[in-house]
């Protein structure tokens, strides 16, 4: 896990922010801005704002005019989960509010724990394919709140490169009659890190693939299939409840 958090912290901040924010500010009374995760940066448009982070408290960012009727400008905050929030900070002598909880932007937070998961080592052993010198495996399942992150490792031990066409996961009935088609409800990644795109000749690469949390019935199966372009290097792995159910708890982010 102190890999993981470490990785974290090297995670750039190349990502799409929250929505703008409309902010009124005065000259004498304090607004409060309380971030779910610790605030990392804080940039101004002008110097009629003033923001000072609370020592004792670093997801809350206190904000005031420093000036009355001030032309409107912005303020930008990075928290340390790489999220941005943009507010439209404009002069109002008395604001509606004093207080804004700001949300957690789920979906960088999602990219944030995948790309931190990379280079993690194995965990668990036991689900793999193998096909004309290359091998799938799947190195670790985490959970962190209602997410699941599926770490997977592609060895291509061929001269000739392997690209990935498709990549996908379904639930699949385990037994079916001759008369019934097979059932499979397909599960679509919330996010996915890594080169899904070609895995060269003669090296590795690995994925991390987001899927909301689920559990599998009894008579189920969560299917990995994964399929190469223009080739005959397909690969097919079969995820039991029992390694999901042992999916490894991810620590808050830092």
């Amino acid at each position: 896990m102190k890999r993981f958090v470490s990785l974290i912290t090297l995670i750039g901040i190349c990502i799409s922010g929250i929505s703008q924010t409309l902010l009124g500010i005065t000259t004498d009374k304090t607004t409060s801005l309380v971030f779910p995760f610790a605030i990392s940066h804080v940039d101004r448009g002008t110097e009629s704002v003033l923001a000072e982070p609370v020592k004792e408290m670093p997801t809350i960012l206190l904000v005031k005019a420093a000036t009355k009727d001030f032309p409107e400008t912005n303020l930008s905050v990075v928290t340390e989960d790489g999220s941005v929030y943009s507010f439209v900070v404009s002069y109002n002598n008395k604001p509606s509010e004093w207080v804004y909880y700001l949300p957690v932007n789920k979906k960088r937070t999602i990219a944030s724990y995948a790309n931190g998961i990379l280079d993690n080592p194995k965990t668990i052993k036991g689900i793999k394919d193998r096909k004309w010198k290359m091998k799938a495996d799947v190195m670790g399942i985490y959970i962190k709140q209602e997410v699941i992150y599926y770490q997977l490792s592609l060895d291509n031990y061929s001269p000739i490169d392997y690209n990935i066409d498709l990549l996908k996961f379904f639930i699949r009935d385990k037994k079916k009659s001759k008369r019934t088609a097979i059932q499979e409800n397909e599960l679509k990644p919330l996010y996915v890190a890594g080169n899904i795109s070609q895995v060269k000749a003669n090296s590795k690469s690995i994925v991390v693939v987001a899927l909301d949390k689920f559990t599998i019935p009894d008579a189920k199966f969560l299917a990995l299939q994964i399929m190469e372009k223009n080739g005959g290097r397909h690969f097919f792995m079969k995820i039991g409840n029992k390694k999901i159910m042992e999916a490894i708890i991810l620590p808050d982010l830092r």
